[in-house]
């Protein structure tokens, strides 16, 4: 009887061992990282790209950005308490605003920089509350040459905000901005087009006219800029990294 009672406790722990549910990587953000509708394909947010980096079966990508949002809408639409909800002890949270927090002329989504530092504040203590793990990104550069072919950001203040309120709270850091710079410069004013929304006119049927986007990305550009968050993954050494292909 003991000995039954022995191996079915046995098959029981190997059951849920190898049931063991993946770690989940939550992604809080705007239309750079956010999934996309049919009609607007072949636009794609990098966030779409991240789950191919992983085991199979290991580590699961749910992706809640959401595009046009900043951390204040973010909040008053009740997404970023949505995400905080779902948390569970040992899950991640990725969060990556910036794009539309500094929009002065869309006040719906404008937010100030002091209030974007609290917001940023509020992030981090919600997901340790929780015994989650947050990992703060600085913004992705939008396509930016000037006409003697010279990059130059767009972003203000709000990346030095992400990267000292990662430094005061000791929180990872991936620095997405520092990060996609480098490429933008490597690829140069006309091949980085290439990684963003640009279509000729009669090239795809979403875009008719075409469309020059600097902002979002194509498959590649999404694909390229992930791999800059699975770069960040290794060298801040989260435990997210073992996992990585």
């Amino acid at each position: 009887m003991k000995y039954v009672a022995a191996l079915c406790l046995l098959i029981f722990l190997q059951g849920n061992a190898f049931g063991k549910e993946p770690i989940i990587i939550y992604l809080a953000g705007d239309s750079t990282i956010a999934r996309k509708l049919p009609e607007k394909r072949p636009e794609t947010g990098w966030g779409e790209a991240l789950q191919s980096f992983f085991k199979e079966g290991k580590v699961k990508v749910e992706n809640l950005a959401q595009n046009g949002r900043s951390t204040k809408t973010f909040i008053a639409e009740n997404r970023w308490q949505d995400l905080v909800g779902r948390l569970k002890k040992g899950d991640y949270v990725f969060i990556e605003f910036g794009h539309n927090d500094g929009a002065k002329e869309k006040t719906d989504r404008y937010t100030p920089p002091a209030e974007y530092r609290n917001n940023l504040l509020r992030f981090v203590s919600d997901v340790r509350n929780k015994k989650a793990i947050p990992v703060l990104l600085t913004p992705v550069m939008r396509r930016r040459f000037d006409a003697q072919g010279v990059f130059y950001d767009t972003h203000g203040e709000y990346p030095e905000i992400v990267r000292r309120v990662a430094s005061e709270q000791k929180v990872a850091l991936i620095d997405m901005h520092r990060k996609s710079e480098i490429v933008l410069k490597q690829y140069g004013p006309e091949d980085s087009r290439r990684l963003f929304l640009q279509l000729k006119p009669g090239e795809n049927a979403n875009y008719p006219n075409g469309v020059d986007d600097n902002t979002h990305f194509s498959p590649f550009g999404a694909e390229k800029m992930a791999s800059l968050a699975v770069e960040g993954i290794r060298e801040q050494r989260l435990g997210l990294a073992k996992y990585l292909k």
